[in-house]
C-alpha cells in the first residue's frame, strides 16, 4: 500500500504491536503524519526515546503525534481522526484472566470502544480501517474472546451501513506468536 502524503491513526499504539507497528511505518514508509493514540502516557514518552535512540536524528513532530486518549471517548477519538486516512485499531484489554474477574471493563474497550472507532470513521473522511483481533475470537470459549468477537462483527457489519462513504473496514486475526 502507498502512503506517501496520507495520514495514519494507530490506536493502541503504545501496544506490544503498536510499538513495533510505529517503528515500521516511519522507517518503511513515506507517510505525511503518524498518529499514535494511547491512554498511556508514560508508554507514549518511552516510545517517543526509543524512536530518537534508534533514528539518530530527531523525529519530525509534524509526522508524528502523539494523542492520549482511550478508545472509550468517542469526542476524543472524534478529535483523533482529523484529516486521517487509514486507522489500525489495536487497543484492547487483552487478559484471559483480568476479563473473566472485569467482564464490563472489556465489554466497553472491546466492544464499545470499538463501535466508537467504527462511529469515528464513518464520521470523518477515513479511507479504510483494519482491526486486529486474535485467534481466540474464533469459536470463543471465554469472555476475552467472545468480546474480540463482537469487535469484528461491528467492524464487518460497518461495511453494510456505511452508504456512499468511501470507506473500507477490515479485521484481521493476529494470533499468539511463539
Amino acid at each position: 500500500m502507498n502512503f506517501k502524503n496520507k495520514s495514519i491513526l494507530i490506536t493502541g499504539g503504545t501496544g506490544s504491536f503498536g510499538t513495533r507497528f510505529v517503528k515500521r511505518i516511519l522507517d518503511d514508509t513515506d507517510c505525511s503524519r503518524l498518529v499514535v493514540f494511547s491512554r498511556d502516557e508514560l508508554k507514549q514518552y518511552q516510545l517517543l526515546e526509543q524512536l530518537k535512540i534508534s533514528n539518530k536524528e530527531d523525529i519530525d513532530k509534524n509526522r508524528l503525534r502523539f494523542f492520549i486518549g482511550d478508545v472509550r471517548d468517542s469526542k476524543r477519538l472524534d478529535m483523533a481522526m482529523k484529516n486521517i486516512d487509514y486507522v489500525v485499531h489495536a487497543a484492547a484489554l487483552k487478559q484471559v484472566p483480568a476479563a473473566e474477574y472485569n467482564p464490563m471493563e472489556f465489554v466497553k474497550t472491546n466492544v464499545l470502544g470499538s463501535e466508537n472507532i467504527v462511529q469515528a470513521c464513518l464520521d470523518s473522511k477515513v479511507k479504510n480501517v483494519v482491526a486486529l483481533s486474535t485467534d481466540k475470537a474464533a469459536e470463543p470459549i471465554n469472555l476475552y474472546g467472545a468480546t474480540k468477537l463482537c469487535s469484528d462483527k461491528l467492524f464487518t457489519a460497518a461495511n453494510n451501513i456505511k452508504g456512499e462513504r468511501d470507506i473500507k473496514f477490515s479485521v484481521v486475526r493476529y494470533g499468539n506468536v511463539m
